[in-house]
C-alpha cells in the first residue's frame, strides 16, 4: 500500500512538471523586432529633403532641366537677360543660363542698377556681382575657368572670382546665394545688394 501511494505521489509530481512547462513555451514570445513602413522611411533622418539648399557659389545644374547647347568654342560673350522680379525674389530660368552659357542682368534698387552674372562652367551654375569699380566695367567674358573684364581685361578666377591679373584685380567678384526651385534660379534681394556691395570693396568681405 505504502509502495502504491509513493507510485502515486511520484507520477502527480511529474504531471505537474509537465504542465508547468507546457505553460512557460506557450506563453514565451521572442522579441519582435519593430518593421518600418514606407511613411516612416520617407520621414527619416537618411531621406533625402525635397526642399533645394542655398548654394554660395554655384550649384550643379539638375538632371531634370532640359538639354543644354553645346558648349561655344573659345571666349563666350556674355549675353543679356531681363530676370523677374517679385517683391524681394529675382529668377531667371536655368534653361536661359544653360543654352547662353554666360549672361548678365541687372536689378533695381534704391542707389541705381545693380549688374550681376550667371554662367555655367564645369556643369555649375554660378551667380555673381559684375562690377569692376576702378574702370566701370559691367560685363565679363567667361574664357575657360577665367572672367574678363570688358571694359580693362582685368582677369578673375570663374570658380572663386578671386582677381588675377589687371587693373581691378583687388576686387573680387563675390557670389550670391540661391536655390534652383521649378527651373528657375532663385535669389534673394537682400543677398544680390549683400554682393554688390561687396564686389565695391577691394578684397574679399
Amino acid at each position: 500500500m505504502q509502495r502504491k501511494t509513493a507510485l502515486w505521489i511520484i507520477l502527480f509530481s511529474m504531471v505537474l512538471v509537465i504542465v508547468a512547462c507546457t505553460n512557460q513555451t506557450s506563453t514565451a514570445t521572442p522579441n519582435q523586432v519593430p518593421t518600418t513602413t514606407s511613411s516612416q522611411q520617407a520621414n527619416g533622418a537618411g531621406a533625402a529633403s525635397t526642399q533645394p539648399s542655398a548654394q554660395p557659389a554655384s550649384a550643379t545644374l539638375p538632371s531634370s532641366t532640359p538639354a543644354q547647347i553645346s558648349k561655344p568654342s573659345g571666349v563666350i560673350r556674355v549675353k543679356e537677360i531681363v530676370p523677374d522680379v517679385s517683391n524681394d525674389v529675382v529668377s531667371v530660368p536655368v534653361s536661359v543660363v544653360q543654352n547662353a552659357w554666360n549672361t548678365h542682368f541687372e536689378v533695381a534698387s534704391q542707389s541705381g542698377k545693380m549688374g550681376f552674372m550667371a554662367y555655367i562652367l564645369d556643369n555649375d551654375i554660378y551667380v555673381r556681382a559684375s562690377v569692376c569699380p576702378p574702370c566701370r566695367g559691367r560685363t565679363y567674358s567667361l574664357d575657360g575657368n577665367v572672367l574678363v573684364c570688358d571694359m580693362c581685361a582685368t582677369t578673375f578666377n570663374a570658380k572663386t572670382g578671386v582677381g588675377i591679373a589687371g587693373a581691378c584685380v583687388n576686387y573680387p567678384k563675390a557670389s550670391v546665394r540661391y536655390t534652383i526651385e521649378d527651373g528657375k534660379i532663385t535669389m534673394k534681394t537682400g543677398d544680390l545688394i549683400t554682393a554688390y556691395q561687396n564686389t565695391l570693396k577691394p578684397g574679399l568681405p
